[in-house]
C-alpha cells in the first residue's frame, strides 16, 4: 500500500485533536461539531477512516517496538544484545504503575493505552456519522463501517490482552463521561468484539489492489476472531473459522520461508494484513520495528574496520540500535536443519564472527534504501502460516492430533528436505509440538508472549530459559501476565479501580 495516504481532511482533525494529545483524558471538554455534521461525502469517510490506521502507525503501537514490546519481550525469543539505558519493565518483570506507560524510549511515543482508546473513541465517531448519513454512497458505506468496525475491535483485543477488564464504550462520550468509566468484565468485551469482527467480515472487500493494498480485509477480521477463540478455549469455533480462512480466503503458502519476509515482495499471498509503512513520510517516527540491524560486531573487534569497509561496500553499516534480537535459548534449541533457522537466526555476517546473533528476516541492511529511523518495510501482522498453526491447535484440542496433522504438517513442509512430518503422537506430545512450531515459524513476530499466557506456561517458560543481560526469572509472578493500568490514568479516573482496588495485583 505504497501509495495509500493517510492524509486527514481539516474537519476530521478536528475529531483528532479531541484525543490526540498526549494523554486525551487530560484534554478538557471541547464542543465537537454535531458528527452527522462531519462528513459530507464518502471521500471525508474514507480520510477519517484512514486516520485510524494513522494511529497503528504510532511507535506506541506498529511502529518503533510498539506493542511488540509487550507480546515479545519478557519471553523466551526475544531480547536485547544491550543494556540500552535500562532494562526495560517488561523485559525484566520489573512492572509497577508508574514505569508501566513509559514505552517512550527512543523519542516521546503516546501511550498504548491512550491510543487504543484514540482509534476506539474516533471509530465511535465515524460509526454514529456514517449511519443513516445520506450523503455516503451506499456502495462505500459497508465498507467504512467494516473498516471502523475492525479497527474498534482491534483495539479492544489488545486492551483486553494487555489489561484484562478495561473501560469499554461504543458510542460517542464526551471526555467527561469517559473519566467516569470502570472497568468492564474481559469476557463481555470479547464477546461484543466478535460479533463485530463478524459483522466486518461479511462487510469487507476479499482482497485490495493497487494502492488500497494494506486495507483490513474480511480474512483480517476472520483472524482476530481465530485468536480470541483460542483465548475463550473456544476450540470448535477457533478450527471451523481458521479452516474457512485456509480454504476461502485468496491466501496461500509460500514456497520459500524467506521470500514471506522479502522487501520487495511485501504483499505477498501469506501476509493477510500488514501496516504499511513509506520511506520519507515520517522521519519522526521510528520506524524499524525491532531494528534487529548489525550492531557491536564483530566478535574479534581487531576486525571491526575490515567489516565496516564491506558493509560499506554493500550500501551498509553498523546502525543497528542494539534491539530485539534471538536469546540463547532460541539459537541452541532452533533445530540446525530447518530451513527456517536461516531466517530467523545468523551469527556470522560476510565471513565474520558476530558477537551477537541477529533474526535476518527482520532486518533489512540497505542504508540507501532504508535508512536508519526511515525505512519504508511494512510491518507484519498476521500471516497464513500462524492461521494453518492455530487450526492445528484447535483440532487437536477438539479431537486430539489424527485430523491436527495436516494443518501443522503443511506449515513444516517447507521446513525441511526432505519433509520431516509429525505423526503418532499423543494429544499432550501435539500440544508440545504445537509450542515448538509457533516458535520458530513465527519468532519475534509479535505472538509469542500472549501465547505462553494463554497456555498457563508464560513463568514456567521464563524461568527456565537463559537470558543474556537480565534475569526476569527472578522477578516474574503469576501477576505478571496483565500490565497495571498506568499512574496517570488512575490519576485522571479513580473508577478503574473500583472493581479491582488490586490494579491487577500491582497494588
Amino acid at each position: 500500500m505504497k501509495n495509500f495516504k493517510f492524509n486527514i481532511i481539516l474537519i476530521v482533525l478536528l475529531v483528532g485533536s479531541s484525543f490526540s494529545c498526549d494523554n486525551f483524558l487530560a484534554e478538557e471538554p471541547r464542543d465537537i461539531v454535531s458528527p452527522s455534521n462531519f462528513f459530507n461525502s464518502s471521500a471525508e469517510v474514507k480520510s477519517a477512516v484512514n486516520g485510524l490506521y494513522t494511529i497503528y502507525k504510532n511507535n506506541s503501537l506498529h511502529a518503533k517496538i510498539g506493542l511488540d514490546r509487550f507480546y515479545e519481550n519478557g519471553a523466551d525469543v526475544i531480547g536485547p544484545n544491550r543494556l540500552f539505558g535500562q532494562v526495560e519493565p517488561i523485559q525484566n518483570y520489573t512492572l509497577n504503575e508508574g514505569n508501566v506507560g513509559d514505552i517512550s524510549q527512543g523519542g516521546g511515543a503516546p501511550l498504548t493505552w491512550q491510543d487504543l482508546y484514540r482509534v476506539i473513541q474516533n471509530s465511535n465517531i465515524i460509526l454514529a456519522s456514517v449511519e443513516g448519513n445520506e450523503n455516503i454512497r451506499p456502495e462505500d458505506r459497508d465498507q467504512f463501517i467494516g473498516e471502523t468496525l475492525f479497527m474498534r475491535s482491534y483495539s479492544y483485543y489488545h486492551l483486553t490482552n494487555l489489561w484484562g477488564d478495561v473501560p469499554y464504550f461504543r458510542e460517542n462520550l464526551s471526555i467527561e463521561e469517559i473519566r467516569t468509566l470502570g472497568r468492564t468484565d474481559k469476557t463481555q468485551i470479547r464477546n461484543d468484539i466478535l460479533q463485530d469482527l463478524q459483522q466486518a467480515q461479511d462487510l469487507l472487500a476479499d482482497s485490495y489492489s493497487g494502492s488500497e493494498q494494506g486495507r483490513a480485509s474480511k480474512w483480517t477480521a476472520a483472524t482476530v476472531m481465530v485468536k480470541i477463540y483460542l483465548i475463550q478455549e473456544k476450540w470448535q469455533e477457533a478450527r471451523d473459522k481458521a479452516v474457512e480462512i485456509i480454504n476461502e480466503s485468496p491466501h496461500r503458502l509460500l514456497d520459500n520461508y524467506a521470500d514471506v519476509f522479502a522487501p520487495d515482495n511485501e504483499y505477498n499471498d501469506e501476509v493477510i494484513w500488514s501496516i504499511d509503512f513509506v520511506k520519507d513520510t515520517n522521519p519522526d517516527d521510528w520506524v524499524d520495528h525491532f531494528t534487529p540491524r548489525i550492531r557491536d560486531e564483530p566478535q574479534n573487534s581487531s576486525e571491526r574496520d575490515a567489516l565496516s569497509a564491506d558493509l560499506s561496500s554493500r550500501n551498509e553499516g553498523f546502525t543497528g540500535y542494539g534491539l530485539a534480537i534471538p536469546l540463547p535459548d532460541y539459537v541452541n534449541e532452533f533445530p540446525t536443519d530447518d530451513l527456517r533457522r536461516s531466517s530467523n537466526i545468523v551469527t556470522n555476517y560476510l565471513g565474520y564472527d558476530l558477537n551477537f546473533p541477529y533474526m535476518p528476516k527482520m532486518w533489512n541492511l540497505d542504508q540507501i534504501g532504508s535508512p536508519r529511523g526511515n525505512h519504508g518495510d511494512n510491518k507484519i501482522i498476521f500471516r497464513l502460516a500462524d492461521v494453518y498453526l492455530m487450526a492445528a491447535e484447535a483440532e487437536n484440542e477438539l479431537n486430539g492430533p489424527a485430523n491436527a496433522y495436516q494443518y501443522i504438517n503443511r506449515v513444516r513442509e517447507r521446513a525441511y528436505d526432505p519433509d520431516q512430518p509429525l505423526s503418532g503422537l499423543s494429544q499432550e506430545e501435539f500440544r508440545q509440538a504445537i509450542y515448538d512450531e509457533r516458535r520458530w515459524e513465527l519468532g519475534g513476530e509479535g505472538h509469542r508472549r500472549l501465547d505462553l499466557i494463554r497456555w498457563g506456561i508464560l513463568e514456567e517458560v521464563v524461568k527456565d530459559t537463559e537470558y543474556r543481560v537480565y534475569n526476569p526469572a527472578a522477578n516474574i509472578e503469576p501477576k505478571h501476565v496483565l500490565l497495571p493500568i498506568p499512574t496517570e490514568e488512575l490519576n485522571l479516573n479513580p473508577a478503574l479501580l473500583e472493581s479491582d482496588p488490586t490494579n491487577n495485583g500491582y497494588r
